[in-house]
């Protein structure tokens, strides 16, 4: 263990000498007081890492001191020194929050090991609690950029549900930042100390996602050769976010319900019944009203989800934040990349302003990032728009574009495909419809969703 600043308390001159010379061979700096008046001054004029005081002193016993280190010096670990036989003194010191005791006559190589192992586990704490810091200002309100009107009314929103138990549905395009949201949510909730469990369902497989959400015993299908606990397990005491619940086919509907209605179930292949408190974040992209309507998704399951509904709005809704946005990302990817690149012109964050970004947030952050990995000098950033580096029509390149994702690329074509079949029925949305293949409901879903407006399709 690396060096320490220790605090040896004891009236006895003979054990606080013995203690400062075992103590600092190994490596530690020795502070000594004779009471715990004396004590409580050196700790209030300089920080310790350990205090090691003995219990039975003149004036204030080690106990008290104790108690006074654990107010108001609570991540100073303390260790007590009893006299031999004393074992309600050391039953009373654990009680009241030391981290370890030792009988005297002290040995030094049980001293030694105590002091290591108290030291151990304050840096283990100190490191807990700077990731669980890093995580909720990874996670909070700070990293989610806007200030746009319709971002200022989800803040409040969430700010005023966070802390309840409530069932919580987001729901709004792909790429908008539901999954950063439900982190917000978690993070501002009573449940923060406990586990926050993601689960996408659109991406595990029908026949899996059971045994993913509510575990399996051993045997209980072949491969399943150890148990396997499940997410809601995983997720007692905390939040569990399932992600596109929209996609979860109606089998799994009803089980899900079941869990939601009595909070208990069962593993697969298992008879013993199961209780968690967890608290439920959905989100989806899908209009689960209309799923209801089209006989998808269960109505019941619909209300027991929708407690609290929480519309994350398209970027096409907020373009004022476009430019907060802009300068958020393009700050993120110079810092990762150690990087200083000039800063885009008003023009180019006009025309970012002005396109629809069907991919929303997520595809403008890609966007940026292919920007500024590919910047190679000038006095000005440029960010070129996606429909700036689509292919012309002779090209038939079926990969999406450098520093374009799957889902952007895809949405891109889709509205485009839409538009296309608009123009060729005269904006007929029944007929282009039919030649699309979807229903006229789903269509119109589909108009919404990508922004799509009577002047994209000027049919004549």
């Amino acid at each position: 263990m690396s060096s320490a600043q220790l605090l040896v308390v004891d009236d006895d001159r003979g054990v606080r000498t013995a203690l400062r010379v075992n103590l600092s061979k190994a490596g530690h700096t020795v502070t000594l007081a004779t009471n715990a008046d004396e004590a409580l001054q050196a700790l209030r004029s300089s920080p310790f890492d350990l205090v090691i005081t003995d219990v039975k002193m003149p004036g204030e016993t080690g106990l008290t001191l104790l108690g006074r280190v654990r107010e108001a010096w609570v991540d100073t670990p303390v260790i007590v020194m009893t006299g031999y036989g004393s074992v309600e003194d050391a039953v009373s010191a654990m009680k009241a929050g030391a981290a370890d005791y030792i009988i005297k006559p002290v040995e030094k190589a049980e001293l030694l090991l105590l002091v290591d192992r108290a030291l151990q586990t304050r840096a283990l704490r100190a490191e807990l609690i700077a990731l669980r810091q890093e995580v909720e200002d990874k996670y909070g309100f700070d990293n989610i950029i806007g200030t746009s009107d319709a971002m200022v009314r989800l803040y409040e929103d969430i700010s005023a549900v966070a802390d309840s138990s409530a069932t919580v549905l987001l729901h709004g395009p792909t790429g908008t930042g539901k999954e950063l949201l439900a982190h917000a949510i978690h993070y501002r909730s009573a449940r923060r100390s406990g586990p926050l469990v993601p689960v996408n369902c659109g991406a595990i497989p029908e026949q899996l996602l059971e045994s993913e959400l509510f575990g399996h015993e051993r045997g209980a299908f072949t491969g399943a050769v150890r148990q396997h606990l499940g997410k809601f397990e995983q997720a007692d005491g905390g939040t569990i976010l399932l992600d596109e619940i929209g996609e979860m086919d109606l089998h799994m509907q009803v089980k899900l319900l079941r869990v939601l209605q009595s909070g208990t179930f069962q593993r697969v292949g298992g008879t013993k019944t199961l209780t968690v408190d967890v608290r439920i974040v959905a989100a989806t992209n899908r209009d689960l009203r209309e799923e209801v309507r089209e006989g998808r998704f269960r109505e019941d399951l619909f209300y027991r989800l929708n407690v609290v509904a929480l519309a994350v709005p398209p970027l096409r809704d907020r373009r004022d934040d476009i430019p907060l946005l802009v300068d958020h990302f393009v700050a993120t990817f110079c810092k990762k990349d150690k990087r200083d690149v000039p800063r885009p012109s008003h023009e180019t964050v006009q025309r970012l302003m002005s396109y629809a970004w069907p991919g929303n947030v997520r595809q403008l952050e890609h966007v940026i990032e292919r920007a500024v990995i590919l910047h190679r000098g000038g006095t000005s950033l440029e960010i070129p728009t996606p429909e700036d580096l689509r292919p012309s029509r002779d090209e038939h390149d079926p990969l999406p574009p450098a520093g374009t994702a799957l889902p952007d690329f895809l949405a891109e074509h889709e509205r485009h495909a839409i538009i296309a079949a608009l123009k060729l029925e005269n904006g007929v949305q029944a007929r282009a419809a039919r030649r699309l293949g979807i229903s006229r409901s789903n269509l119109n879903y589909r108009i919404q969703k990508l922004d799509i407006t009577i002047k994209d399709v000027a049919y004549e």
